[in-house]
């Protein structure tokens, strides 16, 4: 019986090795990855200091925001071992400027890039575990903008916000740890325009890890072989280790900013209940601040110098406390964080002989505008 099992393995094995056939390792199947790295955009300060020129306006400086931390989640299938097609989620980040400018003001601007791709990727293997790779395909990205004037800079529209397709490019290289998880370092541009027809582009350095849901099998060239009758232990089942998740980025604590509402945005005049379009502001502001450390919030109301100073100093209160309670009530934000104060007319933005007159008159109402205020300064957390 032993006799009879021995040598109907011994026939099996042999016939094995005689019609196994020549193959390339088997590269294709379906992938996952995700990457995380620095991204950093193209600012066009010639262009704003032109729309400023527009209105009348020069510019002293501008200060730019120009790096932020980008990340993308992607999957693809893998054709052969040079090409794949892959697609996935991506979000380039928050950049920014500060436009100082004469007469006195400032115009602050924000962009955020969030989006989906989609690229055909070819490798070159390099060695039995080293490859090059490069991809070009397509990207559409949202914009999502935000603008804010102080002084004599005045925001018609605060929050621009478009979806446009445009092209990517990128390069990198890849190295197999094993024959289901790489490590993958690549530098990609994306093309991508804002919500006000200015285009740029975005240039993201990152690394991340990439898993195949398929497993490469190796196949062996035609020989004859010698087949020494051999007794083989049953081999233990693989253990299939899972890969470990992609590195997540800590929240960043963000740079103490302050941030001035027009009081004609929020309110109708000489009211104190917040408009429809003020909440919108008020919502835009709030939703930069989630997910972020902050030890304080304080929230000051300012009028002109029209009126009563008792009055004045009880309007621009309540204007404050309203603020301060839709940002707790509709914004989250916690309400021992906040505070709320109103100072009258003592801190105008219009200079002296600025607007001249004493009588509320139309002509005078509109030259103290920007007096007419709400400020909300941001504490970071030390």
């Amino acid at each position: 019986m032993k006799l009879a099992r021995t040598s109907a393995l011994i026939s099996f094995a042999s016939l094995a090795a005689i019609t196994s056939s020549t193959a390339m390792a088997d590269d294709t199947g379906w992938y996952g990855g995700a990457n995380i790295g620095r991204s950093s955009a193209t600012i066009d300060d010639a262009r704003i200091t032109s729309g400023l020129a527009g209105t009348g306006l020069a510019t002293t400086s501008i200060a730019n925001r120009d790096r932020d931390t980008g990340y993308k989640i992607y999957g693809g299938y893998q054709f052969n071992r040079y090409l794949g097609l892959e697609g996935g989620y991506f979000d380039l980040g928050r950049f920014g400027f500060t436009a100082n400018t004469l007469p006195p003001g400032t115009l602050n601007g924000n962009i955020r890039l969030r989006g989906f791709n989609l690229d055909a990727v070819g490798m070159l293997p390099l060695s039995e575990k080293f490859s090059a790779l490069g991809r070009i395909g397509i990207n559409n990205a949202q914009a999502r903008d935000s603008f804010t004037g102080t002084g004599a800079v005045n925001v018609t529209n605060p929050n621009p916000s478009k979806r446009e397709t445009n092209y990517k490019l990128g390069v990198g290289v890849q190295y197999a740890l094993n024959d289901a998880l790489a490590i993958r370092a690549e530098v990609e541009r994306y093309r991508v325009n804002d919500a006000i027809a200015n285009k740029g582009h975005v240039d993201v350095v990152s690394v991340g890890l990439v898993y195949s849901f398929g497993g490469k099998t190796q196949h062996l060239a035609p020989r004859m072989a010698v087949v020494e009758p051999v007794f083989v232990a049953a081999a233990p089942e693989p253990v299939v280790v899972p890969p470990p998740p992609a590195p997540v980025p800590a929240p960043v604590p963000p740079m103490p900013m302050k941030v001035t509402f027009s009081a004609d945005s929020l309110f109708d005049f000489d009211k104190a209940v917040v408009k429809p379009e003020g909440k919108q502001a008020l919502d835009k502001f709030a939703a930069d601040l989630k997910g972020t450390q902050y030890s304080a919030v304080q929230v000051t109301g300012h009028t002109d110098r029209i009126g009563s100073h008792t009055y004045n100093l009880k309007l621009s209160g309540r204007r404050a406390d309203a603020v301060s309670a839709y940002l707790v009530e509709s914004g989250g934000v916690p309400s021992g964080k906040i505070a709320a104060k109103g100072v009258d007319g003592a801190d105008p933005v219009t200079k002296p002989g600025d607007c001249k007159g004493s009588k509320a008159t139309k002509a005078l109402i509109a030259c103290l505008q920007p007096d007419r205020r709400v400020e909300v300064e941001v504490s970071a957390t030390k």
